[in-house]
């Protein structure tokens, strides 16, 4: 089998060659194969507002915003060819923002928002594992706030916010895994947190990050 190459090795939807290479002389011995093409496009915002009040809760209370441009979720048990591409435009801005007045839980408190341009995620269990993956974040700001004012919390509270650009995850155990990722962010990424908080009783903890690429990439060993 021969999978057509671009010459850039990105900018089109075939994947890299096996006639040679890493894929060389490979095989298909397991009964089946998956193909996938996976094409999303976004040009226009999109956006997540919480806003709230909360007072006198008897147990645990949870505030979660979320906004993304692409996302796609990969996992298959066959040889498996993924092409990739995903591009956010420069009209598009993606964020997320709580805004919270909490009171008198007797439970713990947490907070978690997030934003991000584009996500792929690809998990496989074959014998070929072959990903060629484009992601282009464009937009003006994927951008996440969290303001709050938490006052008389028993337990602990804890509050999450990050943004991202672009991320990237696969993990396989395949004798072969060739993969070919590019991302490009040209974004202006921000992750807010302005809190007022007093009288928590268990522990406290605040984080906050903006990421413009992340990759992660597990090749399990096959020994």
């Amino acid at each position: 089998m021969a999978c057509a190459q671009a010459s850039d090795g990105y900018g089109s939807w075939g994947g890299p060659s096996y006639s040679g290479g890493a894929g060389a002389n490979w095989a298909d011995t397991s009964g089946g194969q998956s193909s996938i093409i996976n094409g999303q496009v976004t040009l226009q915002t999109q956006w997540s507002n919480l806003n709230t009040v909360v007072d006198a809760v008897g147990g645990d209370a949870a505030f979660q915003g979320a906004a993304a441009g692409n996302l796609v979720d990969i996992m298959t048990m066959n040889n498996t060819l993924v092409n990739n591409n995903q591009f956010v435009g420069s009209n598009a801005a993606i964020g997320s923002s709580i805004n919270a007045n909490v009171s008198n839980v007797w439970g713990s408190v947490g907070f978690s928002n997030q934003a991000l341009c584009n996500g792929a995620s690809v998990s496989t269990d074959p014998v070929l594992t072959s990903i060629n993956s484009r992601q282009e974040c464009h937009a003006s700001d994927p951008a996440t706030s969290i303001n709050a004012n938490i006052t008389g919390v028993v337990g602990d509270m804890a509050m999450q916010s990050l943004s991202m650009g672009n991320t990237f995850e696969a993990d396989s155990n395949a004798q072969n895994m060739p993969i070919r990722s590019m991302q490009i962010n040209s974004s202006l990424g921000a992750s807010n947190i302005t809190a007022n908080v007093s009288n928590i009783g268990g522990s406290m903890s605040m984080t906050s990050g903006a990421i413009g690429n992340k990759a992660q990439i597990l090749h399990y060993s096959t020994n």
